[in-house]
């Protein structure tokens, strides 16, 4: 994506040693300058492979379509697709395509297209965690040029959340998606780029709502603190999830603070298969021993909500009545000695730097579980292999979530075979449940069947969800359009604008 330039450009990105393109031309009012949570060394081009960076979710976002999006409630909403409707076994889906969807090269976008895409999303699996898992593309078809045809594995309700994210769709045929020469069929498209900086302009043949910039400017900052400061100096209009205390001394500065409820969550992972985490009283007591109160507080400088151990606390799906779990030191010491770990026991708590606070975390459920005799001697692991040596491998460690559904969790990490089972959940009965929820063509006894389901994960399973931190983005006086969304979502920027 990095490399997608205009034909006029593309002789300069093939010549080694080529210089950074010039800044754009386009006069302030014409232009929105985002620095978005990423590293422009580590950016990539593959739509359907593994994005994992905002920024990098952002330049495909304004460069392709994808078939649905998430509504602000989180359920899925129209987009390249207009409507998916299955046949009585929900296993079959007539997934109806806009016909007035052109690619930049002026060719249209077809349910062949999107079937071509979806197929090679399926060829990326191991990079995607599965993203088409529950599809059966070999007996996929797109019927005419609008209708495509879906099959699933099983009976599955929730094709339309299945579609909403990374869905990006190709032209059919496209052989080589990181050279610069697949076109898209997005709101924008990239006519500049350097290592860091990518900028769109305006894709004026898009079928959807006329966006109210010309130029789109993004840049990769994987550091929140200077993130902020690019807002603060001027260098930026609209920063991407910045620190609570950058947050605080922006809109003491004048600046926009938009705030999106449930965005991020730092839980504490227990392998269930691993001891002393292998015994449910153990789980019990270590959830009884932490102070969320205090944990929002020094992590997220108060800017959230106490976590109730719900890993998807915003799903549509998720419980909204179950009482919250309040700090019980007496009950967690009684639960560890009938665990006969009266004396306590000695564990290693892994975490990071890789996200602000992180650490902070660690340090306090460590000063916290020690009431309870859990001695937790911290060890913070480089950001840079953090999520590639400890998530999903090590017995007792923070993890990242939020932001996205019930269901990507469920098959990324909450079933036997998913790519990341990071606290082993493996229950046969609660898997045949979640089978029959699936099944439920009803929505509400749907979502009920799934709420249930995180009632028990919540009860019995390996997530300690202590606090969910409100997302902070800091936005320059006059800028607008900013999604409400969290999660995959907050990547569309097709309606922002700066009004100066």
């Amino acid at each position: 994506m990095r490399r997608l330039l205009t034909a006029g450009l593309l002789a300069c990105a093939v010549l080694a040693g080529c210089a950074a393109p010039a800044p754009t031309a386009a006069g302030p009012a014409d232009t929105v300058r985002y620095v978005a949570p990423g590293s422009g060394g580590a950016a990539v081009d593959d739509p359907h492979g593994m994005l994992p960076a905002e920024s990098d979710i952002v330049r495909m976002a304004l460069t392709y379509d994808v078939l649905t999006v998430p509504g602000d409630d989180g359920s899925p909403q129209p987009r390249l697709a207009t409507s998916w409707t299955p046949d009585p076994t929900l296993t079959r889906w007539a997934v109806r395509l806009r016909d007035d969807a052109v690619f930049t090269t002026g060719a249209k976008v077809r349910a062949a297209d999107a079937l071509f895409s979806l197929r090679r999303m399926a060829s990326k699996s191991a990079e995607n965690f599965g993203r088409t898992a529950m599809f059966d593309l070999a007996a996929s078809r797109a019927t005419d040029d609008t209708t495509l045809t879906l099959v699933t594995r099983a009976p599955y309700a929730e094709v339309g959340t299945a579609l909403m994210g990374a869905t990006f769709v190709v032209p059919e045929g496209s052989t080589d998606v990181t050279s610069g020469l697949v076109p898209g069929s997005g709101p924008f498209r990239p006519v500049r780029s350097d290592a860091q900086t990518t900028v769109f302009e305006r894709n004026d043949s898009w079928w959807g709502p006329r966006p109210p910039s010309r130029v789109i400017e993004v840049r990769a900052l994987a550091d929140p603190q200077a993130r902020a400061q690019a807002v603060l100096s001027g260098e930026a209009d609209l920063a991407g999830s910045v620190p609570p205390t950058a947050a605080d001394q922006g809109a003491a500065a004048g600046l926009t603070v938009v705030r999106k409820p449930g965005a991020t969550m730092y839980p504490l992972v227990m392998r269930t298969d691993t001891a002393p985490f292998s015994d449910p009283r153990v789980r019990e007591a270590i959830r009884l021993g932490v102070d969320r109160r205090q944990l929002l507080d020094a992590v997220f400088g108060g800017k959230g909500t106490l976590g109730n151990d719900l890993i998807t606390p915003t799903d549509p799906s998720s419980p909204r009545d179950l009482p919250q779990i309040e700090r019980d030191v007496p009950r967690a010491r009684a639960l560890m000695a009938q665990a006969g770990l009266a004396g306590g026991v000695d564990v290693t708590l892994h975490t990071t730097t890789a996200y602000p606070g992180m650490d902070t975390a660690a340090t306090l459920l460590s000063q916290q579980l020690a009431e309870i005799g859990v001695r937790a001697r911290i060890e913070v692991g480089p950001p840079d292999t953090y999520f590639s040596t400890v998530y999903g491998a090590e017995p007792f460690y923070v993890s990242f979530l939020g932001g996205i559904p019930f269901l990507d969790v469920v098959r990324v990490a909450l079933t036997p075979g998913s790519p990341t089972n990071e606290t082993a959940w493996a229950d046969p009965s609660w898997n045949a449940r979640l089978a029959t929820a699936l099944a439920e063509p009803d929505t509400a006894k749907r979502r009920a069947g799934l709420g249930a389901l995180q009632t028990r994960l919540r009860d019995e399973g390996g997530y300690l969800v202590w606090g969910v931190g409100d997302r902070l983005d800091l936005a320059a006086p006059g800028v607008t359009g900013v999604s409400p969304a969290i999660g995959f979502g907050a990547g569309f920027l097709d309606r922002v604008h700066h009004d100066r």
